[in-house]
């Protein structure tokens, strides 16, 4: 059975989040096999991935919903806006933000890195929350397709079962 955590985060009037779709936490999923990550996401379809860190400011994609999986270290994330919760994520954890849903970090680990990734390659947009985004994003956020594939677990798994 899949260890899945879901969390729901509202519009808080500058980060719209999603009204429809949870944040999905998968703790240590990849544990014994952080390398495996990007590998296992591009094979599930979710493509253009990158390694990096996460901004240390509020922000979200609102064209596309985004994998982000720690390859190594450990971070606090704020998730969610400055009403939002912070998660502290280590190496192995994944991270499923569905589209409008801010993010940024608090702080991490010096060795930390994530791998990210998009459902079918989508290239992604960088909002802020500033006023003049909006309402353009609300409309995004409502017409982002549902993933037709699980980036952990492929054609199951918490996307293909709970995100509808």
């Amino acid at each position: 059975m899949v260890n899945a955590h879901y969390f729901h985060f509202k519009d808080d009037g500058s980060i719209p989040n999603n009204s429809t779709l949870s944040v999905i936490y998968y703790p240590a999923v990849f544990k014994t096999n952080p390398e495996k990550i990007e590998q296992v996401f591009n094979g599930h379809g979710w493509r253009n991935s990158w390694t990096g860190g996460v901004f240390n400011y509020h922000h979200y994609h609102s064209n596309t919903h985004e994998v982000l999986g720690v390859y190594s270290g450990s971070a606090v994330l704020r998730i969610g806006g400055d009403h939002g919760e912070s998660f502290r994520v280590s190496a192995g954890d994944v991270v499923l933000l569905p589209a409008g849903t801010g993010h940024k970090m608090l702080e991490s680990s010096h060795d930390f890195k994530v791998i990210g990734a998009y459902p079918e390659g989508k290239s992604y947009n960088l909002k802020t929350g500033k006023t003049e985004e909006r309402p353009f994003v609300l409309d995004d956020i409502k017409n982002t397709p549902i993933p037709k594939t699980d980036p952990v677990f492929g054609s199951s798994g918490p996307v293909t079962e709970n995100w509808s």
